[in-house]
């Protein structure tokens, strides 16, 4: 799969489903507008509009390409953030992915990266759907961010209620402020 930047990602099929084995990375919407990038934390702070950044502000291709970027809930709800023929899934079609692998307790250990190359701990995580999930960390909605190397978060196109919106931890349903810079997994349509 390519993006509207010309980025190629590996992709999976899970279930009935196939998603990115990547982070996107896009710095444009699907019809070719560049999506805003807001380093300063005090604007990103007062955003009600799209945007991304990368963690820490890197300008490293070699970190952007194994993190991808950070969006905000206002880029995913334009529609626009997916490849052409690719959309960002539902809250449905993130539960749907945890009950295909056995429910939240096992589908995170399917799902999460093998190794401490990027986790900054191990478990028992086997990554035998080949998803490939990273600790991209993210970005908070004072501007500031964390958790790289522990976490990772994927927003859902569900919105909750006017400030808030469901991601997805890998192994947990969550809701956080619109405002959180967290990493992207595309599903294909």
């Amino acid at each position: 799969m390519t993006d509207q930047d010309g980025n190629f990602y590996k992709t999976v099929t899970i279930g009935t489903q196939t998603w990115m084995a990547e982070n996107l990375r896009t710095m444009k919407y699907n019809d070719g507008t560049n999506i805003p990038l807001v380093t300063s934390g005090i604007a990103w702070n007062n955003l009600n509009t799209g945007a991304y950044c990368n963690y820490n502000n890197t300008t490293n291709s070699d970190t952007i390409a194994t993190y991808g970027r950070l969006y905000n809930w206002y880029a995913v709800n334009t529609g626009k953030l997916a490849p052409k023929g690719w959309h960002v899934p539902t809250q449905e079609e993130w539960d749907n992915l945890m009950t295909d692998l056995g429910g939240e307790n096992k589908a995170w250990l399917k799902l999460k990266e093998v190794g401490e190359e990027h986790w900054q701990s191990q478990d028992n995580s086997t990554n035998e759907t080949g998803f490939t999930a990273v600790p991209s960390g993210f970005r908070r909605p004072d501007g500031k961010f964390t958790h790289l190397g522990f976490c990772c978060d994927f927003w859902s196109t569900t919105e909750c209620d006017f400030n808030n919106a469901y991601d997805g931890i890998i192994y947990r349903r969550d809701i956080d402020h619109k405002l959180h810079g967290f990493s992207l997994r595309c599903v294909r349509d």
